[in-house]
């Protein structure tokens, strides 16, 4: 059964989510990622088949280039 988390963001552009999601899919290649621009919370959800899921890392790219990313609760 795969590994889930699912992150409230502020990314509201397509081509700003198409660009994170580059970046995140470079660093976990294995992990199935998307976002839900959406959704109001603009969901970033990932899923990992292959092991632990690092959420902090997650965050940690988002944040590292000035958008949030929070965890939220399941």
């Amino acid at each position: 059964m795969p590994e889930t988390e699912v992150f409230q963001t502020n990314v509201t552009n397509r081509r700003t989510a198409a660009a994170l999601l580059r970046c995140l899919q470079a660093q976990f290649p294995t992990w199935h990622i998307t976002f839900d621009l959406d959704d109001c919370d603009r969901v970033l959800r990932v899923a990992s088949l292959d092991g632990p899921l690092d959420a902090p890392a997650v965050a940690t790219v988002l944040q590292a280039r000035g958008y949030r990313c929070v965890p939220l609760p399941d």
